[in-house]
């Protein structure tokens, strides 16, 4: 497998069926999945985060699940690291790596790097989304070549996404990107990647969502928590922040009838796929696709013309 082939990314929002279309390509390709989810690196936490069944992971092998323990802290910095490893090692093998996940965090950070920081201000992306509307793309462009002209240079001046980013790395760090770039403070892949987003109607995803925490509850998410907490993690799950423990240890310490914490489950669930939506469509430039079959399609076209012989026999 050529290292410079351009690797393909599956992003979209939770419960589009991002894992099934995967899997439906390891079916057709040399494939191996490596996982982009902020929830599945977590250990213990398995029902909840929808992690990939025994049955799944032995169609195809999985990567970056099950890597660190709940309230331990994880970064974007460290992800594009275990990233690159998983890669280079799936390549080794003349296999395709495949990047498969809704946390855009992370991605983003693969693909058009990120600076070691503690947290972003939003306060100062708003302020730069805001000028970007009011002035328009050239103006900030303008900014960026007379603050960063190495790196306005590098970006295309229509590539609003890259030059608000290199604009609010100097404004949270003070040094601007290609300063850092030199330090051991910026770090991004130098591989080529496509994004292709699996965008349901938000009709259809709104039901797959319920019907996928319904299908949760009856493979025992409850009793799942019931455990962890008989282990004394009670404390590092809520620090973990997933959607579905949270909602049922509250459930557990009374505060919640079942029922009511089921909905808040759905509610909580539906409004998380809506923003990670909102944020794929204006933060990376994807291939929207309206369903699996679309998707498997698009992707499948891409391995063919980017990795002859990536396909099974």
């Amino acid at each position: 497998m050529a290292e410079n082939f351009v690797i393909p990314i599956i992003c979209g929002p939770t419960g589009s069926g991002k894992t099934a279309a995967a899997l439906e390509l390891a079916d057709q390709f040399e494939i191996e999945i490596i996982s982009a989810d902020s929830r599945q690196i977590i250990r213990h936490l398995d029902i909840g985060t929808a992690k990939p069944t025994s049955e799944e992971q032995a169609k195809a092998n999985f990567h970056l699940i099950d890597i660190i323990e709940p309230g331990e802290r994880y970064s974007a910095f460290r992800f594009i690291d275990d990233c690159e490893k998983a890669i280079s090692k799936i390549l080794d093998r003349d296999h395709v790596p495949l990047i498969v996940g809704g946390t855009g965090l992370y991605l983003k950070a693969l693909t058009d790097g990120v600076v070691e920081i503690e947290s972003d201000d939003m306060k100062i992306r708003s302020r730069l989304e805001n000028e970007l509307e009011e002035q328009g793309a050239e103006a900030l462009y303008a900014r960026l070549e007379s603050i960063d002209p190495l790196e306005a240079v590098r970006i295309h001046p229509h590539n609003k996404i890259r030059v608000l980013r290199a604009l609010e790395i100097f404004y949270l760090t003070g040094k601007t990107k290609s300063e850092l770039a030199t330090t051991g403070a910026y770090k991004k892949s130098e591989r080529s990647f496509a994004y292709f987003c699996l965008a349901p109607e938000r009709q259809n995803l709104y039901s797959g969502i319920e019907s996928r925490v319904d299908q949760m509850m009856e493979q025992g998410l409850l009793e799942e928590v019931k455990d962890l907490l008989k282990q004394g993690a009670g404390e590092r799950i809520r620090q973990a922040g997933v959607i579905g423990y949270a909602e049922l240890l509250d459930h557990l310490a009374g505060q919640y009838e079942l029922s009511e914490a089921i909905l808040l489950i759905k509610q909580n669930s539906r409004r998380y796929a809506k923003r990670q939506m909102t944020w794929f469509r204006h933060q990376v430039e994807a291939a929207m696709l309206p369903d699996t079959e679309s998707l498997v399609g698009a992707v499948g076209q891409h391995l063919v013309k980017a990795c002859p012989g990536a396909e099974k026999a």
